[in-house]
């Protein structure tokens, strides 16, 4: 193969508003020589964004929120509120590890005594460029519960503590359908011995 290089033919924006999308006309490099013909793709834009598993370590609980997703549409009505780990977006001038202190807060009530960076990935990364940062945060479940969320930002999430062996048998039932609690629990399940030493 030859070194590895796209170009960038034509760039036009489709919609700019709380996301935005791209329509890109570009051609790359191809593994057996030369180079592909030009191709369009739409880019969805939202920002990279963190997401954070808040885990209390001496009671073997984990930090689920609940909340309605536009994406969910597709299935039956009730199924549209989705069970989830604490995240949101990197805002200008935030550091990941700044955003995860915020939205654990935001988003759960919950104050983290000890974040650790799991790993950074792309979600979706066939149409979009999110790229996550995945955080474990440790954090005193005790009092860990209720309704949270901005006004503002139109936030309605229910937050509960579950025993992990409950949390991975909704995984394992096919409960839990968005891909980011799914991976920070497949995590755990890996790690959750070492963190309760």
């Amino acid at each position: 193969m030859t070194q590895k290089q796209y170009t960038i033919i034509n760039e036009t924006i489709q919609y700019n508003g709380f996301f935005s999308l791209k329509t890109i006309e570009l051609k790359h490099t191809l593994y057996k020589g030369g180079w592909s013909k030009p191709i369009t793709r739409e880019l969805f834009q939202r920002g990279n964004c963190v997401a954070v598993l808040l885990y209390d370590p001496v009671r073997d609980e984990v930090v689920i929120i609940e909340q309605f997703r536009v994406g969910a549409l597709q299935l039956p009505t009730e199924q549209a509120w989705l069970l989830e780990i604490v995240a949101g977006a990197i805002e200008a001038g935030e550091t990941a590890e700044e955003v995860a202190y915020r939205e654990s807060v935001e988003e759960a009530g919950c104050e983290i005594q000890e974040l650790i960076k799991i790993n950074d990935f792309f979600t979706s990364p066939g149409g979009t460029s999110e790229l996550l940062s995945l955080f474990y945060g440790k954090v005193d479940t005790r009092n860990v519960g209720g309704f949270h969320g901005l006004d503002d930002e139109d936030e309605d999430i229910s937050v509960t503590t579950m025993k992990f062996d409950e949390v991975y048998q909704l995984l394992l039932d096919g409960k839990i359908l968005s891909a980011i609690p799914i991976i920070a629990i497949q995590w755990l399940f890996i790690n959750r011995d070492k963190l309760r030493q």
